[in-house]
């Protein structure tokens, strides 16, 4: 499990993103901070491996706790989570360390997607060597696909569906969509998109009430 930490001076949305991260398969929350003393203070404690960080918190800045800790060398995993869009500000957190940098507000699936590239890149990190593809792909750097996605659809929802379709082995679109937190008839449009452009097979179960229902699962588990 990846332990995470999370800092936001508003104890509500400091609840909702610790539920995000509970909601996420192999992240776990050992704590929450609302200033920059206090997150510094946990981060010695609890040893996160994983701060969700805000940037504007009541006694410092967030980028203040990341410089903080970089330089007293501790390399815990940083996501930046704020309504900061300012470019000096993503400039600031991306040449102190930070690993992702996520605008508020936001919907669950955002952050998933992005906690699902950090633990990409801490298991990379714990393997050692790795080939390129894998390091593009834990940096987000790998190419997107020759076709762009079709109105309405997202390359991170579209994240999350394919992770799920592979961790599940075979979902209906009911399940894939509990397990992303999107609807059942966004799920399907994803899941069906990846029936279209071949990286994914539909079957036909049908139960006691002779109602089918379309199950997928990858191209790639095909026996």
């Amino acid at each position: 499990m990846i332990s995470v930490l999370v800092v936001d001076d508003d104890f509500m949305v400091a609840g909702i993103h610790a539920r995000f991260v509970e909601k996420t398969d192999g992240f776990t929350v050992v704590g929450a901070a609302r200033n920059g003393e206090e997150a510094l203070r946990l981060v010695t404690e609890l040893a996160p491996d994983l701060i969700l960080l805000d940037v504007h918190l009541p006694d410092m800045s967030g980028l203040d706790v990341l410089q903080q800790l970089r330089a007293s060398g501790n390399v815990a995993g940083v996501v930046m989570v704020t309504a900061d869009r300012d470019a000096d500000v993503v400039r600031a957190a991306l040449h102190g360390g930070a690993m992702q940098y996520l605008v508020k507000p936001f919907e669950y699936p955002d952050l998933a997607a992005r906690l699902m590239r950090v633990r990409d890149t801490l298991a990379l990190l714990e393997r050692g060597a790795a080939d390129q593809e894998s390091i593009d792909r834990a940096f987000g750097t790998a190419q997107a696909a020759d076709q762009p996605l079709p109105k309405g659809l997202s390359l991170e929802t579209a994240g999350l569906v394919g992770s799920a379709l592979r961790e599940a082995g075979e979902l209906s679109a009911t399940e894939c969509g509990e397990r992303v937190g999107i609807s059942r008839v966004s799920a399907r449009r994803y899941l069906e998109y990846f029936v279209d452009d071949g990286r994914a097979v539909v079957r036909l179960n049908y139960g006691n009430q002779g109602r089918p229902e379309r199950r997928y699962r990858c191209r790639t588990d095909q026996r």
